[in-house]
């Protein structure tokens, strides 16, 4: 039992994250944030609470340095014991470093990644490990590394919830920044700054450093006081926004758009659908499928059953790569009015800058993770020597890119791009 209300403990940004949490309808929460996002705090509060209602379950706090662990996961948790009221019911030492739970003998462990046989060789008194804090989630190896340690750890008992925490890097094409934009069942994503933190909480002197970062570097500010991915100084595409296009907003175009960049192996045959509002200059992605090694014949039919260009007299155009023309008559033939792009010298520069003029490309990455992903993560080169950034625009990784300028090829021709 607490002694405190959580809601005076966690910050409201939390709030619906520690109700879903209580109510068994993730298994995972990912939670990204810049400095003072109470994001770290939210978990050592939480973390305690899942072992009080699994009275057989262990859980493991983790940073990929050993050395870090005393002054960050271990101080949180007994920071949040302590906030909880609960303290006088835990033993907490530092060698070994853990905390145990009087009344049931349950244990939080604290291990760093430096010595992964570490983690292998827990073993609890009772019970099963059921709960894992990957702490500054980004400082690890990557996505196999962490797969291996929840495959190690997280078997042998009925519940299993993993908390992963971090400040996004600046670059998009970071494996933690990556990871935060897959979705699935059960995955709760959560993204808090200082600005949704009780003002009380930080105290004058950090709103002060956050306020003069933000006058000095807009670009900073963002990155390490909202948790933003600012790039790297050489992303293609800075007018994206990630995020859920509403269903309603969907049936409410006019005039849609569809792009195919034709492929096989190792290249994948990459659809899209766009809408354009011409007057705020806005772009929708709205829908994406991807296939490798799969027919036109097959691909068209996942067409057919989407309703692509069903209706002549709807305002849809499906555009491909005319580099395959035959591809192009196999659509055809199926019903779907393929038309094969216009392409000539400095067509792609000319729908790439484009696209980089418009106020704003919106992005759903429920809907559009694999375009997500490209369009994030697309850079510009660099010399390898020099560092600086090269001319032109990278021909990889962006199967995707091509299908939504070959879809919007006779919006921006016109436009005289």
């Amino acid at each position: 039992m607490t002694t405190c209300k959580i809601s005076q403990i966690i910050s409201p940004a939390f709030y619906d994250a520690h109700r879903a949490i209580k109510a068994g309808l993730a298994d995972e929460l990912l939670a990204e944030g810049g400095r003072g996002s109470a994001k770290s705090s939210f978990v050592g509060i939480e973390l305690p609470l899942l072992l009080l209602q699994h009275p057989e379950c262990h859980a493991v706090a983790m940073r990929k340095v050993g050395d870090t662990l005393r002054n960050s996961v271990y101080a949180q948790i007994c920071w949040g014991l302590s906030a909880l009221g609960m303290a006088h019911l835990w033993h907490c030492t530092v060698s070994p470093m853990e905390c145990t739970y009087k009344p049931t003998g349950q244990k939080i462990y604290f291990r760093g990644l430096d010595n992964p046989d570490k983690i292998k060789s827990i073993k609890v008194p009772f019970g099963y490990i059921g709960a894992l804090w990957f702490e500054e989630l980004d400082q690890f190896s990557g996505p196999e590394e962490i797969r291996n340690i929840e495959q190690s750890c997280l078997r042998g008992g009925p519940f299993s919830f993993t908390f992963k925490s971090f400040n996004p890097p600046a670059s998009a094409r970071n494996w933690a920044n990556q990871y935060a934009r897959e979705t699935r069942p059960g995955k709760l994503i959560h993204h808090s700054t200082y600005l949704t933190t009780p003002v009380e909480w930080l105290g004058p002197r950090f709103l002060a450093d956050a306020e003069r970062l933000r006058e000095k570097s807009e670009t900073a500010y963002r990155h390490e006081y909202l948790g933003e991915v600012v790039g790297s100084g050489s992303a293609v595409f800075e007018n994206l926004r990630i995020e859920p296009i509403d269903e309603k907003l969907v049936r409410s175009f006019d005039r849609r758009y569809h792009g195919v960049d034709w492929g096989w192996y190792p290249d994948p045959w990459a659809y899209n659908a766009c809408a354009y509002d011409a007057g705020r200059r806005v772009l929708y992605l709205y829908d994406e499928l991807q296939r490798l090694r799969t027919s036109n014949q097959d691909t068209g039919r996942l067409l057919l059953d989407r309703g692509v260009c069903r209706d002549p007299d709807a305002g849809e155009y499906l555009t491909a790569d005319s580099a395959e023309e035959k591809s192009c008559g196999d659509y055809r033939t199926m019903g779907l009015p393929c038309r094969g792009a216009e392409k000539g010298p400095g067509s792609v520069n000319a729908g790439v800058k484009w696209l980089q003029s418009l106020d704003a490309i919106v992005i759903d990455p429920g809907r559009c993770p694999e375009t997500a992903r490209e369009f994030s993560e697309y850079e510009y080169e660099r010399d390898k020597r020099t560092g600086e950034v090269l001319p032109g625009y990278p021909d990889a990784n962006n199967h995707h890119i091509d299908a939504v300028r070959y879809a919007l090829e006779r919006v921006w021709k016109r436009r005289g791009a």
